[in-house]
C-alpha cells in the first residue's frame, strides 16, 4: 500500500527496521534539544504529514527500549491519526523516570503502525446474548 507523505524534517522517512516489523520509527524534528523533566510531558514535532486511505489509521506507540531504559513513553498510547487528518504528526511524550531526559533532534521517539479499521453501526437492543464470561472483567479470572 502506498501512503502519501510530506517530509518537512531534515531526517529520512520512517522505515521498517526489519522485514517483519509492524512499526516504523518516528524521529523528533527539533531546532534545539528539549529537556523533559521527571513527570513532565511535551508535544514533539516530527515534520511529517500524511494522507491515509479511507479505512486506515496510523497508531503512534511507545518505543520499548526508550520506555525500559529511560522511562519515556507515549502518553496517549496508542495515539490515533485518522485518515482525514492533514496536520503535522506530533507525539505526546512523558517522562516517568526520576531523571531528566534530553530529546535530541533526530532521536527515535515513537513508532507508527498503519492499521485497517472498521466503523461500527449501532444496533440498539434490550438484551445482549449470553456468554460464558458474562459481565466478568478486571481480573475476574484470577492472578495465576
Amino acid at each position: 500500500m502506498k501512503i502519501q507523505i510530506i517530509n518537512q524534517s531534515k531526517h529520512p522517512l520512517p522505515q521498517y527496521a526489519t522485514p517483519l516489523s509492524a512499526g516504523m520509527d518516528l524521529r523528533a524534528n527539533l531546532d534545539e534539544p528539549v529537556i523533559l523533566k521527571p513527570l513532565q510531558r511535551c508535544l514533539v514535532p516530527t515534520g511529517l504529514y500524511i494522507a491515509l486511505p479511507a479505512g486506515y489509521e496510523a497508531q503512534v506507540r511507545p518505543r520499548s527500549g526508550l520506555a525500559l531504559k529511560k522511562g519515556v513513553t507515549v502518553l496517549n498510547s496508542p495515539g490515533t491519526i485518522d485518515a482525514d487528518y492533514r496536520g503535522e504528526i506530533r507525539v505526546i511524550l512523558v517522562n516517568l523516570s526520576s531523571e531528566e531526559f534530553v530529546i535530541e533532534d533526530g532521536e527515535r521517539i515513537a513508532q507508527m503502525v498503519i492499521a485497517r479499521h472498521e466503523q461500527a453501526e449501532w444496533e440498539v437492543v434490550d438484551v445482549l446474548d449470553e456468554t460464558e464470561r458474562g459481565a466478568g472483567g478486571f481480573g475476574h479470572t484470577g492472578t495465576v
